[in-house]
C-alpha cells in the first residue's frame, strides 16, 4: 500500500543576501519545496511508496517540480500541469533582526480541482496526508482538499494532518485558519504540530495547556514536535516526550516535514483500528526515528538536499 499527499507544490525563491529585503536583493536561490510536496520526498527517499496530488503551471518552473519528484521515486501521475496558471512562486528573506521579508505569488497550486482528484483510486492508497499550508486558502484546492478528506474517511484509510501555519499567509484569516484545523484534527488518525500551532489552535498560552486541549479534541495521535528538546505524544489521554540527538544544525528548513515522512512510512504497515493500539513503547520507537530523520534533515542546506541524504539505515 502507499501514501498520499496533497497540497501544494511551489518554488521557493530565497534571497542569499544577508539582511536584505526582497526588493534590495539582487540574488536568490531556487528550492522546490511545499510541504507536502517535501513529506511525499522524504517518504520516497526512505524507500516508501507515495503519490503527491497538486497543480504546478506548464512552464519551466513546474516541469521541475515534477522531474526533481520523479528523481525521488515520487508517483507523480496525479501531478497536474496548468496551461493558464503559472507554478506559485514563495519569495523570503530573512533581515537580520530575525524577521522575513516575504511574497508569496500564489499560481497553479490553488487550482487543484475535485475534477482533478477523480482521477485518484483511493483503493490503492493507505494513508492520506493533508499538509494544509495554502489548502486553507480560498481556491479551488481548499474544495478539493475537503472533498479528498470526505471520501478517505468514509473508507477508512488513515488520515494524516500537518496544519503547517505561516503567519504570513494567515494573518488577517487566523480565524478561518483555527476553526478549519480543529475540523482536521477532529478527524486525524495522526497530527503533527508545532508548540507554536499547538497553542494557536487551542487559544492557549501554555504548552500545557494546549497539550490538555488537543487530548479532548484529538481522537487519534498526536506529535508537537519541540525542535533539540524532542516531540511531546499524546495517545489515550497520555503524554510523554521522546528525546532527539545531538547535531550541529545548518538549516532547518524541511525538518518537520522529513519527521512527518518518517512518521508515515513506519505507520504504512498498520491499520486505523491498530494505531491506538500501538503501546507506548512502539510508539516511542516510531517517533525517536522521526526525531532522528528531522535531525539529520538539518545537517544540510534545503530540504531536498537533505533528502537525498535521507534513509532508513539511520533508524533503529
Amino acid at each position: 500500500m502507499s501514501v498520499l499527499c496533497i497540497g501544494e507544490a511551489l518554488i521557493d525563491m530565497i534571497c542569499t543576501d544577508k539582511g536584505s529585503t526582497l526588493s534590495a536583493g539582487e540574488n536568490f536561490l531556487k528550492k522546490p519545496g511545499g510541504a507536502p510536496t517535501n513529506v511525499a520526498a522524504a517518504i520516497a527517499a526512505l524507500g516508501g511508496e507515495v503519490y503527491l496530488s497538486a497543480k504546478v503551471g506548464n512552464d519551466p518552473f513546474g516541469k521541475q517540480l515534477q522531474e526533481v519528484m520523479n528523481s525521488f521515486g515520487v508517483n507523480t501521475q496525479h501531478v497536474h500541469l496548468d496551461d493558464q496558471y503559472f507554478t506559485t512562486f514563495a519569495f523570503v528573506s530573512l533581515m537580520l533582526d530575525g524577521e522575513r521579508d516575504f511574497v508569496f505569488n500564489r499560481g497553479a497550486d490553488a487550482q487543484l480541482s475535485i475534477d482533478d482528484i477523480k482521477s485518484i483510486d483511493l483503493s490503492q492508497q493507505h494513508i492520506i496526508h493533508f499538509g494544509s499550508a495554502t489548502a486553507f486558502l480560498d481556491g479551488q484546492l481548499k474544495d478539493a482538499y475537503y472533498q479528498l478528506l470526505k471520501e478517505a474517511k468514509a473508507i477508512g484509510k488513515v488520515i494524516s494532518f500537518d496544519p503547517n501555519y505561516r503567519h504570513l499567509l494567515f494573518a488577517d484569516k487566523q480565524e478561518s485558519f483555527i476553526q478549519q484545523s480543529i475540523i482536521f484534527l477532529q478527524q486525524a488518525d495522526f497530527v503533527k504540530l508545532s508548540d507554536e500551532e499547538a497553542m494557536l489552535i487551542t487559544r492557549t498560552t501554555t504548552l500545557a495547556e494546549a497539550t490538555e486541549r488537543l487530548l479532548h479534541i484529538c481522537p487519534g495521535v498526536f506529535a508537537i514536535t519541540l525542535g533539540k528538546e524532542g516531540t511531546l505524544l499524546g495517545l489515550s489521554g497520555k503524554t510523554w516526550t521522546i528525546s532527539s540527538i545531538p547535531i550541529q544544525p545548518t538549516d532547518t528548513t524541511g525538518a518537520g516535514d522529513a519527521f512527518v515522512g518518517a512518521v508515515l512510512y513506519q505507520l504504512d504497515q498498520f491499520q486505523v483500528k491498530d494505531l491506538v493500539q500501538l503501546s507506548p513503547a512502539e510508539w516511542t520507537k516510531i517517533i525517536l526515528n522521526a526525531n532522528k530523520a528531522g535531525a539529520r534533515t538539518c545537517e544540510y542546506m534545503g530540504a531536498m538536499e537533505a533528502f537525498r541524504h535521507l534513509n532508513s539505515a539511520i533508524f533503529n
